[in-house]
Formats: C-alpha cells, sequence, structure tokens
C-alpha cells in the first residue's frame, strides 16, 4: 500500500466505528458503504456470504434484541487486516431479568480496495466471542450446567 490508500483505509476503519458505535434499524443500508457484495461475515450463530445475508443478521438483531448497541474498545490495524475489541451492550424480553447483558467480543477485519467504486471495503468479517460464557451460562437452568462442566474441567478444582 502508497501513503495514499493506507490513510484512505485508516479513514474507512474510523468511519466504521463510528457507524457501529450509531448503529440503528433506520441506517442499517448503510452496511454496503463498508462491505463488498461478496463479504464474507462469522460469529458463532452465523456463517454468511453477501452483503445482504449481513444486512439480514443485523436486521435480527434489532427485530430479537433490545437496545442494542456496540461500544469499541481498541483498534490495531497492520496492512489490510483490522482487529477491533467491543462490548455489546443489549436486553432480552425472554430473560428473568428483564435486565442488560454485555457481550465482550473482538472482530477481525479483512479489507479489499474496490477500484470500481475508488473505496476500500470489508471482504471477511470475523467475530470472536464466548457464546457459552456471554449467553448461555445466563440462562438459569442451562448456566448452572455450564458453570458446573466449567468448574470440572478447571484445572483450579
Amino acid at each position: 500500500m502508497n501513503e495514499l490508500t493506507d490513510q484512505a483505509l485508516k479513514d474507512q476503519v474510523n468511519s466504521l466505528i463510528v457507524f457501529f458505535e450509531n448503529i440503528t434499524k433506520s441506517n442499517l443500508l448503510e452496511l454496503k458503504n463498508f462491505y463488498a457484495l461478496d463479504a464474507g461475515f462469522k460469529d458463532p450463530f452465523n456463517d454468511v456470504k453477501g452483503i445482504q445475508s449481513i444486512e439480514r443478521i443485523f436486521e435480527h438483531m434489532f427485530e430479537s434484541l433490545r437496545d442494542p448497541r456496540f461500544k469499541v474498545q481498541e483498534v490495531a490495524s497492520e496492512g489490510v487486516h483490522t482487529f477491533i475489541t467491543w462490548e455489546f451492550y443489549f436486553a432480552l424480553d425472554q430473560m428473568p431479568s428483564k435486565g442488560g447483558m454485555t457481550i465482550k467480543g473482538a472482530s477481525h477485519l479483512i479489507w479489499a480496495y474496490e477500484a470500481d467504486v475508488g473505496a476500500w471495503r470489508i471482504s471477511n468479517h470475523r467475530d470472536y466471542w464466548d457464546a457459552a460464557e456471554e449467553v448461555y451460562e445466563k440462562i438459569p437452568l442451562l448456566g448452572a450446567l455450564l458453570r458446573w462442566v466449567k468448574k470440572r474441567a478447571s484445572a483450579n478444582l
């Protein structure tokens, strides 16, 4: 990369962070400004390809969760790779406490320059977070079982 493309990528990363920290159901169409048409997206629940499938994941987030929002903690970039740590806040009406929940995770983004639009777009997005610890352990009966298994598997018996 040269200095101009390097700065353009940094600007796109910064714009993406602002977007995710302000994402709403009404601005989901802006995802196309950040993802390639054939981008891949994988997290503990999804493994899809294509911007329409990625949009559907975020639509589902707003349909099934109350007040979802992201807060980016740290960003590190090297070449076309960006690593972001974040906290995701939301509430579930189905949970007994109906209180807020937080998931701590990280995303690895791989960028590609799309010459036809003259912009950097995400070609691959992989989220890393522990579904067992962050979600399943908070479900009353399942959580108790998972915590017991975790304790039994731990070297700190």
